[in-house]
């Protein structure tokens, strides 16, 4: 039977990665990047190869080799493992790369900031402190060789070969034999005469201030350069001075210069330092400290390096959320740095936190969650949103808080491309028809319909043919106005879905009866609207070939190509709306679709005195008017910005005297608004039916017709009526108000088959009682 000896090397668990050793090392070790055959995981490993006749430099490699298994200290570089044989020694320890090759990359960068190397020196420092203060042990050999950077930017004391003990019983300093590194002893060690008095760390803080000299300003040529402090910051230069004095008895204890230097003022007293160390000492923080730490870090945070970002702060942030009960304080500093991450480590660090973070009962949380939304979906795949946020998110749409109601509907606009056909197509839309009926919330109502519009394109045929005209057509009923402008900017933006039929006989008599409502806004939409569809079906009837090209996206698959049009006529959403919500519901806190102190709009039948008819159009053909929607629609998504705006939803609930002051002011506001939007109808009345379409985001002004909305209430004594406005006409303006006379709103509940329904479907067959012409 044969046995065959191991060999050590290969049953090692590390490998080297076959690439020329990291140089600016002098001594006896050879830094290599490696590997863990299991894993993969990089590693650094120092090989030292025994060479015959060098039985004193095997000496020191070998007590380097037990001090590094010996000694454990966060400053220190740490050892993972080790092989030593006849042949070699390996001593394997985290990835990092030598302090000189670190700076000379970060210079080519644009720089190391100083922030960055007041915080490695006081790693560098706090080390040597553990070594002569806790350890009695003098380290021998601080210089830039014996320091190295991990992928946090943190540094690591290391060369550890010519190390020995302070109380001299292991026998007096090893002799180095290597002039670059001998360069850093102090002048003392130069007399031999033993009448020098020094304390023991005396040699080593002098090489410190050789190291500082050589981050600031590069390698040290010799040892009287150190009077010069050339680029060493003026906030250090005195504490520097100290360390590189000639008298060694002066020079500072490594506790006390770190104590010098952290005074206020110091070189190291930075927001950069303290928030290091607050994390090295997270886990005995008081929950009240760690709330008020990731409150302030999120400020920070832009002016830290950013491999600290994610190396340090990342991973103390995915623990205090998983362990620490941190929850919604740690979102903003989370999404900020998951930005330094790349798509496969966001999917790996961040999305199962944020996919958990969904199912929470944090109201906080689940606020925040909504409102940053747009920072991590695109790094959500399709069946995460399905299956895992989707359902926690739809219960926003049934909470009894009206902000997070409103951040349910505006997170739509992000997660309704990603959603399947029942999620978008069922259970959405059955969500949506009840907040449209029932929320109490005018501007919930408004918010609705502008996400349906937006998201129109993505519903699948059949559920567009049975959906959108209905719900526009409910939303022009609103007691709220800036809803019915929604509905008739819905039908605007959605034109090209609808078939020509349905313009004529479904959507224009809606629209016909809009412009006798109350508010000239939603009239002068109306207007526009009307304009723009007759322009259509009239291009169409001067040439019926086109009806193909123009109903070309009736019956077309849901696709998000399709929301071109919708995007642009809704960069509204992200403006007026977004930005004025929570001003809505404050000013109106219980503004129900059910309202009797409301002017209603009436029918169409028995006006008095119609707006003055604008002049007939010229018919253009369909493919003009198609290629220069397409036009704008490019343009305008380039341009537009689809971001929500943070809003401060704590402050929801106001004094009554604050609601009551907020409502007069929107009272006044109204009436200005209405005084400031008279336009000349004979003016309107010469644009091409092109202009229409194209200038619906121009002079449509939805943003404007946000700021200055009208009042819910009765308007106070005094008020201007609409006749008191030139209108454009002969008339003069002192006859009646041909809206003044017409019927208001019904004061009692809403029928069945309006407001009361949770569907759409009902409100065809309403249409059809309110205009009997229809077909």
């Amino acid at each position: 039977m044969w046995f065959f000896a191991r060999d050590p090397v290969r049953d090692f668990p590390f490998e080297l990665i076959p690439e020329p050793p990291e140089g600016g090392l002098p001594g006896p070790w050879a830094l290599h990047r490696g590997r863990k055959k299991a894993t993969g995981s990089p590693v650094s490993i120092f090989v030292y190869d025994v060479k015959p006749g060098a039985e004193e430099q095997t000496q020191v490699a070998k007590a380097a080799f037990k001090r590094f298994k010996t000694l454990r200290h966060p400053n220190i570089l740490a050892y993972i493992d080790g092989l030593e044989t006849e042949k070699c020694l390996h001593v394997v320890t985290e990835a990092v790369t030598p302090l000189g090759i670190y700076l000379k990359a970060r210079v080519e960068a644009g720089g190391l900031k100083e922030l960055e190397i007041s915080w490695g020196l006081h790693q560098i420092v706090k080390a040597l402190s553990f070594l002569v203060n806790d350890c009695s042990l003098i380290h021998n050999n601080v210089c830039m060789a014996a320091v190295f950077v991990d992928r946090a930017g943190e540094w690591k004391l290391g060369g550890l070969d010519y190390m020995y003990s302070a109380q001299g019983n292991g026998g007096g300093p090893p002799r180095k034999g290597i002039p670059e590194l001998e360069q850093y002893d102090p002048p003392e060690l130069a007399d031999s005469s033993g009448r020098v008095v020094r304390e023991k760390w005396s040699a080593d803080m002098w090489r410190l201030g050789c190291l500082i000299w050589e981050v600031f300003n590069g390698p040290l040529p010799r040892a009287a350069a150190l009077r010069n402090p050339g680029k060493i910051p003026k906030t250090l230069v005195p504490h520097y001075c100290e360390l590189v004095g000639a008298n060694p008895k002066v020079r500072p204890n490594p506790a006390r210069f770190l104590q010098n230097c952290r005074a206020p003022g110091g070189f190291m007293s930075n927001r950069f330092v303290e928030t290091n160390l607050f994390l090295e000492e997270i886990q005995i923080k008081e929950p009240a400290e760690k709330q008020k730490f990731f409150q302030e870090l999120s400020k920070s945070l832009d002016a830290f390096p950013e491999d600290f970002c994610r190396h340090k702060v990342l991973p103390q942030l995915l623990t205090a959320f998983e362990f620490g009960n941190a929850g919604a304080v740690v979102l903003t500093p989370l999404f900020k740095v998951g930005k330094f991450l790349s798509a496969e480590e966001y999917q790996q660090k961040i999305i199962p936190v944020v996919v958990k973070m969904f199912s929470s009962t944090d109201r906080a949380m689940r606020i925040r969650l909504l409102q940053q939304m747009e920072q991590f979906i695109q790094y959500l795949d399709e069946p995460t949103v399905n299956t895992q946020i989707f359902p926690h998110v739809v219960h926003g749409f049934l909470d009894t808080n009206p902000a997070i109601r409103e951040q349910t509907v505006k997170s739509m606009l992000l997660l309704a491309p990603k959603l399947n056909e029942a999620n978008l197509n069922v259970e959405l839309m059955k969500h949506f028809a009840r907040l449209q009926a029932k929320d109490e919330q005018g501007p919930i109502r408004c918010n609705t319909t502008v996400c349906l519009g937006k998201i129109g394109s993505y519903l699948s045929a059949s559920t567009r043919h049975r959906v959108l005209t209905s719900a526009f057509s409910r939303a022009t009923r609103d007691p709220f106005a800036p809803s019915r402008v929604a509905g008739v900017l819905g039908f605007a933006a959605t034109h090209n879905l609808y078939s020509m039929n349905d313009c004529a006989q479904k959507i224009l008599p809606v629209l016909c009866g809009l412009t006798v409502d109350p508010e000239k806004s939603v009239r002068d939409q109306a207007f526009k609207a009307i304009r723009s569809f007759l322009s259509k079906l009239e291009s169409v009837s001067e040439d019926p070939t086109q009806l193909e090209e123009v109903e070309k996206d009736v019956h077309a698959a849901s696709s998000p190509g399709m929301g071109g049009a919708a995007a642009s006529w809704a960069g509204w959403a992200v403006t007026g709306v977004s930005s004025l919500t929570s001003k809505l519901i404050r000013s109106h806190p219980t503004t129900a679709p059910t309202e009797t102190n409301i002017p209603q709009r009436p029918t169409p039948e028995g006006v008095p005195a119609p707006a003055p008819t604008p002049v007939p159009a010229t018919p253009t053909t369909s493919g003009h008017w198609e290629t220069q929607e397409e036009d704008k629609d490019t343009a305008e998504d380039s341009s537009t910005a689809d971001r929500w705006d943070d809003e401060d939803w704590g402050s929801l609930e106001q004094e009554a005297e604050s609601v009551l002051a907020q409502q007069d002011d929107w009272s006044t506001g109204g009436q200005v608004s209405r005084a400031s939007q008279v336009s000349n109808s004979d003016h309107k009345s010469s644009k091409s039916p092109e202009s229409d379409w194209s200038s619906w985001e121009a002079e449509g002004s939805w943003e404007q017709g946000w700021q200055e909305p009208s009042s819910q209430e009765p308007p106070p004594d005094g008020t201007r009526l609409a006749s008191e406005y030139n209108w454009g006409g002969p008339e003069s303006s002192d006859k009646g108000d041909p809206f003044a006379t017409l019927s208001a709103r019904p004061s009692t509940q809403p029928r069945p088959d309006s407001w009361g329904e949770d569907n759409w479907e009902g409100l065809e067959t309403d249409s059809r009682k309110c205009f009997p012409w229809v077909g």
